[in-house]
């Protein structure tokens, strides 16, 4: 990862924001996700840089996470399903972990829906309940970290286990809590 974002090509992309990908990058890959080495050409919805990690060996695509440039600022995109499953940790969790779902980023009001110029996408919004209020986000820019921090990072790996733990494996895997912050 390191090679590629090298690249001239890249150069838009800041220092601290390279340093954030490539420990991502290695850390979500203990997972068993990758990006394969890919890093996509901007798009509708981000510019410069896409980058999505998936399940390595299956047929069909599972995200895990996606990182991309809006506006010249890094943003990382978390997939998660079955949220009420997690309600507890969540819950619980440090505030930048627990404004991810409790925020006002990404809220569909239904008929104020954020991607009310796509109202198509509005039939996978994410609903869930969290300290007694039921929550609706709209999955076209929902669990989204805008300017992640690379001194979060073990926190957002955190999260990521807990949700997507390989099943011999615990949960609360104590691994991912000890990540170097050090660049």
């Amino acid at each position: 990862m390191e090679k590629l974002l090298s690249e001239d090509k890249f150069n838009a992309v800041a220092d601290s924001d390279k340093m954030f990908i490539i420990t991502f990058d290695s850390e979500i890959e203990k997972f068993g996700y990758s990006c394969g080495g890919i890093i996509g050409k901007g798009g509708k919805w981000w510019q410069d840089i896409s980058i999505k990690w998936a399940k390595v060996g299956i047929k069909t695509e599972r995200l895990i996470a996606r990182i991309y440039q809006r506006d010249n600022k890094l943003i990382l995109r978390l997939y998660f399903n079955k949220i009420d499953k997690h309600r507890d940790y969540i819950e619980n969790a440090p505030t930048h972990i627990k404004e991810i779902f409790t925020g006002s980023h990404g809220n569909c009001g239904f008929d104020k829906c954020p991607c009310k110029t796509n109202k198509l996408n509005c039939k996978f919004r994410k609903s869930y309940t969290l300290d007694g209020k039921a929550i609706h986000k709209c999955n076209g820019i929902t669990f989204e970290v805008l300017h992640p921090d690379i001194s979060k990072l073990p926190d957002y790996i955190d999260l990521l286990s807990k949700f997507y733990a390989r099943k011999n494996e615990p949960s609360q895997n104590k691994h991912y809590r000890k990540l170097d912050k050090t660049p």
